[in-house]
């Protein structure tokens, strides 16, 4: 799990003022969308409890079930029925999973051919005397009904230096490559400076050719592609598996499914959190900046880095709205026509749900509720309509006031 450093009295460096550049191209901005609508959260499957929700996935193509992963290492499933009343376990690695503060099973994929294959890759973290993050795939010996811990492959192993900002997020692209976040390491500023070297997968979004099951190859068209694989981490030169670089601890990250647009929430240090539209190649300006503002440098911060130009987030919030950034998703669904095409996301310590409307250029997002929940995620079900995790334990649906 990512949280705020407010909340587990970690290290805070304070950001100390400064705009970091950026900016638009002069062209003429689209018209302002229509107002967005008032919304509620309504409690669904209220019969169940889970315990530390992180995830919630349905399997591609089937909306008949949905999939709940618990931090310690669980992943329960249930059918997908307003009346459920009990879960079953889809697969129980907590006996190899180190959970705990933001460690634990943090992501989950279905491969999309996962009816035909029945193949699921894992993310969690684990401590055999280092601690990892390690990146696994699992097949199901019983028509996808459950998954077998006995077979367990190790794509990727990744020591972690410190216990927090493992990120820990995996999603099929449009493109059908598997991508993952990581964050920079954890501590507090990103002491060792990971997020900007690309010679390690600290503080990036990693893009992989996963197709085999049991190893990875390196699409050819990443920007890397060519040089020595990193799989434990690290490399003498540039990591190929790097899709963009330069994130503090990336929380929830989602693809547009109307545009194939890349999205991410990225948790801030002391000041800012901010959400980000993903390109191939990107440079997102962590540790020199937190958000759209200098961090360290505190002023004067470079506006480039290795000859690639930092991008400025396309929102972003400071903490008198909220102090741990979630990820969301870009709204497609029917229930809740004034969010079609806004960009729905949250925060973890306040319990706001924001709207973010693309192309604007406005970074201020739409403050939609102020919710008691511990937002630990979103999840879209396969009609497009979205659901809140929240870490206490229940699933809620986003529907229209």
């Amino acid at each position: 799990m990512r949280y705020s450093s407010v909340a587990f009295g970690l290290l805070v460096l304070p950001m100390l003022g400064c705009d970091g550049g950026g900016g638009g191209d002069g062209s003429m901005m689209p018209p302002p969308p229509p107002p967005v609508s008032a919304i509620e959260v309504t409690r669904v499957y209220p019969a169940l409890a889970f315990t530390n929700p992180v995830l919630a996935v349905q399997a591609p193509g089937d909306d008949t079930r949905w999939f709940v992963v618990e931090q310690a290492g669980r992943v329960l499933a249930f059918d997908n029925l307003p009346t459920a009343a009990a879960t079953s376990v889809f697969i129980d690695i907590s006996g190899r999973v180190q959970d705990g503060g933001e460690r634990g099973l943090l992501g989950m994929a279905f491969d999309p051919q996962f009816a035909s294959n029945g193949r699921v890759f894992l993310h969690y973290t684990r401590d055999s005397g280092q601690l990892q993050s390690v990146l696994a795939a699992y097949t199901s010996p019983d028509g996808g009904a459950t998954l077998d811990p006995a077979s367990e492959s190790i794509l990727l192993t990744v020591d972690q230096p410190f216990d927090n900002h493992n990120g820990g997020h995996l999603a099929f692209g449009p493109d059908g490559m598997l991508y993952m976040a990581l964050g920079d390491g954890g501590s507090g500023g990103d002491p060792q400076d990971n997020a900007q070297n690309t010679r390690n997968l600290l503080g990036k979004f990693l893009r992989i050719d996963v197709s085999s099951g049991t190893d990875y190859a390196i699409p050819t068209d990443n920007r890397f592609a060519g040089n020595a694989r990193c799989t434990t981490g690290v490399g003498a030169a540039e990591c190929p598996e790097i899709h963009a670089y330069g994130l503090r601890n990336p929380w929830r990250f989602s693809f547009d499914d109307s545009t194939g647009d890349l999205w991410v929430g990225d948790v801030g240090q002391g000041d800012w959190e901010e959400v980000d539209r993903i390109v191939a190649g990107g440079n997102y300006g962590w540790r020199f900046r937190e958000g759209a503002h200098c961090f360290n440098p505190p002023s004067g911060c470079p506006t480039q880095n290795g000859g690639d130009t930092l991008i400025d987030p396309d929102a972003e919030y400071d903490h008198g709205l909220g102090a741990s950034v979630t990820g969301g998703y870009v709204y497609r669904g029917a229930g809740v026509g004034s969010l079609l095409g806004r960009y729905i996301f949250g925060d973890f310590i306040s319990g706001r749900i924001f709207a973010h409307t693309p192309g604007t250029g406005d970074r201020a997002p739409d403050e939609l509720l102020d919710t008691s929940l511990s937002i630990s995620s979103f999840a879209q079900g396969e009609n497009g309509e979205l659901y809140v995790v929240d870490y206490d334990g229940g699933l809620y649906r986003i529907d229209a006031a």
